[in-house]
């Protein structure tokens, strides 16, 4: 499981021209899924972006605080594109993405598990052609990966 996270001030996903989720301070999660990942690579990941200490929080560093520290949300967008690999040809490509059925499982799952961190959780639509706007704050941006 990959996901690429951006600390941000606001940040909103439409479809069809409606917003169906916005948040304002938080984490923007871009999250992709291949076919070996599992419930234990999504619990694993949720902990780490939940905790992980980077908004600011008056002391020395801009790194003193997690999302659940300042009450933040989170905005969770599928990404199958994450493991799109470009090294060859002149198009992606998606063989290590997960297929649908199966990434829209751990998705719905993942979305589960960030919901009992009790922080403000939103999502984008899986499957659908999205606009996802934001302003990174920091501009701070972390690619994460459960490895396990």
């Amino acid at each position: 499981m990959r996901t690429l996270i951006q600390r941000v001030k606001r940040a909103k996903v439409t479809v069809d021209n409606e917003v169906i989720g916005e948040i304002g301070q938080g984490i923007l999660v871009l999250l992709g899924i291949t076919h070996s990942d599992t419930q234990k690579d999504a619990d694993y990941l949720i902990e780490k972006i939940a905790n992980l200490r980077i908004f600011e929080g008056g002391g020395k560093s801009s790194f003193d605080k997690s999302v659940i520290d300042i009450k933040g949300g989170l905005l969770i967008v599928s990404q199958f594109t994450l493991y799109g690999e470009t090294k060859k040809g002149r198009r992606p490509d998606f063989t290590a993405s997960a297929k649908p059925d199966f990434a829209n499982g751990l998705y719905e799952y993942f979305v589960e598990k960030a919901r009992e961190t009790g922080l403000t959780i939103q999502t984008g639509e899986f499957g659908a052609d999205m606009d996802v706007e934001l302003v990174n704050d920091g501009p701070v941006t972390f690619m994460m990966e459960s490895n396990i």
